[in-house]
């Protein structure tokens, strides 16, 4: 990008976009955006975006000065005054919204809060931000550019790589490791205690330390209130690039591979493996010791409760029923089609038959 940007109060010149971004520029290059705006609400000097050709109609109502648009609405970009042709719309408002977000930000100076408490035998990069009642305790690493909010909390030998944000609040227990450039959101809790109980020989639980780690990759987003638990003697393993939602439980031994994306209050129990870029729906739950296979979307609130071999598209619940009960139906739910076909075949012959009127006394 150039360093001689107008910047977030004067804008950014559409020209000044493409040189950065890519695509085609059509119309005036000097044409300045001040915000990006819905393509429903926007209004002079704001950039919108269409993210596909099917939804053209929304140019005619648009008050937006400068577009971006699908690479075939060529024709189209002639009624603003400048416009940008792309292949991925919606990529590239992505990409020029982070550009805005950077402008916007308050710059931040590198250093420990009065109040925080930092132990002496922590490990703090010169560059690393430590906000207001955060707490580092020994043998922690905290590296440069990584920013650790208001009233976190990062525990022994735990840590936290380069320019990796943790807004307030968020728990990083002990010896657990995030990435480069991760975001975790306030209120979650990395390396809590895995659920991991026997049952004595009256049925009560007793519990099993919890003596594995959490170790989360670069480029690694975790929302609100989100929770990973610790492994129980191996580590929870998070991949490079996965996008974890807000509400999001998971347990002990889970491994996820690189740039899967988990929506809010998916429930993942302990030890399954899901693959790389998997997408799980909001509300899914997935029981433990199984595995989803790479390239695999799962629809919201479905439950998995077997392993997903073949790359593709799944959904599907069932209700609640005795356990026995919901067994022999699931298992004879995998089979209807071919029960379908079956009925099918009996139905031809029967039709060939002579049967009896049964709709006479």
């Amino acid at each position: 990008m150039s360093e001689d940007h107008l910047g977030a109060a004067k804008g950014l010149r559409v020209g000044e976009i493409v040189d950065a971004l890519g695509g085609d520029l059509r119309g005036d290059a000097q044409h300045q955006v001040l915000r990006i705006a819905s393509i429903e609400r926007a209004g002079a000097g704001e950039i919108a975006y269409l993210s596909h050709s099917s939804k053209r109609g929304w140019l005619n109502s648009t008050q937006a000065s400068s577009v971006i648009l699908p690479a075939d609405l060529e024709a189209e970009a002639k009624r603003f005054k400048a416009a940008i042709l792309t292949p991925d719309p919606y990529l590239y408002y992505a990409r020029l919204a982070q550009w805005f977000a950077e402008l916007l930000a308050e710059p931040e100076v590198a250093g420990v809060h009065a109040s925080a408490v930092v132990d002496s035998g922590a490990h703090l990069a010169p560059g690393a931000v430590i906000g207001p009642c955060a707490v580092v305790e020994c043998g922690a690493v905290i590296h440069d550019a990584a920013h650790i909010g208001a009233g976190c909390f990062v525990g022994r030998n735990a840590i936290i790589g380069q320019g990796t944000r943790l807004h307030p609040r968020v728990v990083v227990l002990a010896g657990c490791t995030l990435g480069e450039r991760c975001i975790v959101h306030s209120g979650a809790v990395i390396g809590a205690d895995g659920f991991g109980y026997a049952r004595d020989e009256h049925g009560a639980g007793v519990k099993i330390p919890q003596t594995g780690g959490v170790r989360i990759g670069n480029d690694v987003e975790i929302g609100a209130n989100t929770t990973i638990d610790r492994g129980a003697l191996d580590d929870t393993r998070i991949g490079d690039g996965v996008k974890i939602d807000n509400l999001v439980q998971i347990a002990h031994n889970v491994q996820i591979g690189p740039h899967s994306a988990l929506a809010g209050c998916v429930g993942v129990s302990g030890s399954a493996r899901i693959g790389a870029y998997c997408f799980i729906g909001g509300g899914v739950g997935i029981a433990g010791h199984l595995e989803i296979a790479d390239h695999v979307v799962i629809g919201g609130m479905s439950l998995v409760s077997r392993s997903v071999r073949l790359p593709g598209h799944y959904t599907g619940a069932f209700p609640l029923d005795t356990h026995q009960n919901w067994s022999e139906n699931a298992a004879t739910l995998r089979h209807l089609s071919q029960l379908r076909r079956r009925v099918r075949q009996l139905e031809n012959k029967l039709d060939t038959q002579a049967l009896p009127d049964l709709t006479k006394p």
